[in-house]
C-alpha cells in the first residue's frame, strides 16, 4: 500500500466511532443509580447503591438473576376468601411519596408481576414521587388459588380455573384497595392503570365499570387490541406446541426467552423470567426440572373473553387514554376511527416485540410519565372566574388604580 492510500485509510477510520452502537432490542447500557430501599413483608433489604442494573454485566454472568427487590421496595402476600376459595394474592410495591401517583400494572397471560420491574425503575428514575404497584394475577407467579377450609373429617372440593374477565376485574380491585388499607392510606394516591396484553383487557373493564372511582386518573393498554388478539388467538396452540416445556435450571429459561426474541432486553429477562418458571418434585424429567408456573394451554375456555368487546370498552371508559402498539398493523377498525376522532393517544415502538416494557423499559416509562403529567388534574390551572374578575376590577376603580 502506497503512503497516500494509508494516509487515506487512516482519514477515513478516523471517523467511525470507538465503539460500535448497541444494536436495537439488545441489552442497554443505561445505568439505574437510584438508591431504592427494599423491604419485604417480613424483612428490610437495602440493596447496594452502586449497583448499575442496565450497565452490561461481566462475562460469563449474562444469564444472572436480578433479585425483585433492585426494582421494587416491597412485596405483599394479600389474603382473600369467598365461600367456596382461599386465595393469596402477591403483589410488589413501591410507594408513591407525597402527592404522587400510583401506577397500577398488571401483565399478560403467562407472565407476572416483574414484567414491569425494568419500566418499575425508569419510571421511579423521572419521576421519583411515583409509586408502582405490579400484581402477580391469579394462577401467576406467587398468586395461589385453594379450595376454602371445610370443616374436619371433610375433603376439600376441587378448585376449578377461573380467569374470566369478571372474575380479573375484581381481583384487581381487591389487590388495590387491600393494598390501601395495609399502607394505611387515608385516600387512595392518583391512578393510572396499565395493562399488558391480557392485562390491557382487565384495566379497561377496571376503567369501564368504575369501581376505584374518581382516583383512576387515565388507563394505558400495552400492545393489545380486540381485533389482532382474536386473530392471534388461532396460532395460539401452535405457538404453545413449539415452546420448551422444560428447562434444566433458570439460566437456559432465561437465555431462550432472549435468542427466541421473546424478551429482547436481556435485563428484563433476568429478572422477569425466573417468576414464570419453578422447580417441580418430584421431577417428571429430572434432567429437567423447571416448568412452567402457568399452563398457558388450560386458560384456552377464557381466551375469547378476555377481548371480546375490548375496543368499544377502551374507547368508552372514562379517563384518559393511551394505547401503546410495537406496530400500527395492530389496529382494527373502531380503534383506527377513534385515533382519527382523536378520543385517544397512540404511540407505537416499532423497534420492540409484544413485551413492549420489557424490550424498551426507558421509552416506555418516558411516554407513561408524560402520559400523567397530561392527565394530572392537580397541574390544571383553572381561569379565574367571570365573578371574581369583575368584583377586582370594581375593588381597583374604587381605590383609584
Amino acid at each position: 500500500m502506497s503512503d497516500l492510500q494509508k494516509s487515506f485509510a487512516k482519514a477515513k477510520l478516523a471517523k467511525f466511532p470507538s465503539e460500535l452502537p448497541p444494536v436495537p432490542g439488545m441489552e442497554p447500557h443505561e445505568e439505574v443509580d437510584e438508591d431504592t430501599s427494599s423491604v419485604s413483608s417480613t424483612s428490610t433489604v437495602v440493596p447496594s447503591p452502586t449497583k448499575q442494573l442496565f450497565s452490561r454485566p461481566a462475562r460469563g454472568s449474562t444469564s444472572t438473576i436480578l433479585p425483585w427487590t433492585e426494582f421494587f421496595s416491597q412485596e405483599f402476600f394479600l389474603t382473600q376468601e369467598t365461600a367456596t376459595t382461599l386465595i393469596t394474592h402477591h403483589v410488589y410495591l413501591t410507594p408513591p411519596s407525597s402527592s404522587g401517583p400510583l401506577f397500577v400494572m398488571h401483565h399478560g397471560a403467562g407472565s407476572s408481576g416483574l414484567s414491569f420491574a425494568t419500566c418499575t425503575a425508569e419510571i421511579r428514575k423521572i419521576l421519583p414521587s411515583a409509586g408502582v404497584l405490579s400484581i402477580d394475577a391469579r394462577d401467576h407467579g406467587q398468586t395461589t388459588v385453594h379450595a376454602a377450609p371445610v370443616p374436619k373429617g371433610q375433603d376439600s372440593p376441587p378448585v376449578e380455573l377461573d380467569l374470566t374477565l369478571s372474575t380479573l376485574n375484581r381481583d384487581l380491585v381487591f389487590v388495590v384497595r387491600e393494598t390501601q388499607s395495609r399502607m394505611g392510606w387515608a385516600d387512595l394516591p392518583d391512578i393510572i392503570l396499565v395493562g399488558h396484553s391480557l392485562g390491557g383487557a382487565v384495566i379497561t373493564d377496571v376503567a369501564k365499570t368504575g369501581e376505584l372511582g374518581a382516583k383512576v386518573l387515565a388507563y394505558a393498554v400495552l400492545d393489545v387490541v380486540e381485533g389482532s388478539a382474536m386473530d392471534a388467538l388461532q396460532s395460539m396452540e401452535k405457538y404453545l406446541s413449539t415452546r420448551p416445556s422444560r428447562f434444566p435450571s433458570l439460566t437456559p429459561g432465561i437465555e431462550w426467552h432472549t435468542r427466541s426474541r421473546t424478551i429482547r432486553n436481556r435485563t428484563s429477562a433476568r429478572v422477569s423470567v425466573p417468576s414464570l418458571l419453578y422447580e417441580e418434585t418430584p421431577a417428571e424429567d429430572p434432567s429437567k426440572p423447571w416448568i412452567w408456573r402457568t399452563n398457558l394451554a388450560e386458560t384456552k375456555p377464557f381466551w375469547e373473553n378476555w377481548f371480546v368487546g375490548l375496543s368499544r370498552k377502551f374507547l368508552e371508559a372514562r379517563g384518559g387514554k393511551l394505547l401503546l402498539l410495537a406496530g400500527t398493523d395492530r389496529l382494527d377498525k373502531e380503534l383506527m376511527i377513534g385515533q382519527m376522532q382523536g378520543k385517544y393517544q397512540l404511540q407505537v415502538f416499532p423497534e420492540a416485540g409484544h413485551f413492549i416494557q420489557e424490550d424498551q423499559p426507558t421509552k416506555t416509562a418516558q411516554i407513561l410519565v408524560d402520559f400523567y403529567k397530561r392527565n394530572d388534574r392537580s397541574a390544571l390551572v383553572l381561569p379565574p372566574k367571570v365573578a371574581d374578575l369583575q368584583a377586582s376590577a370594581a375593588m381597583k376603580k374604587s381605590a383609584g388604580i
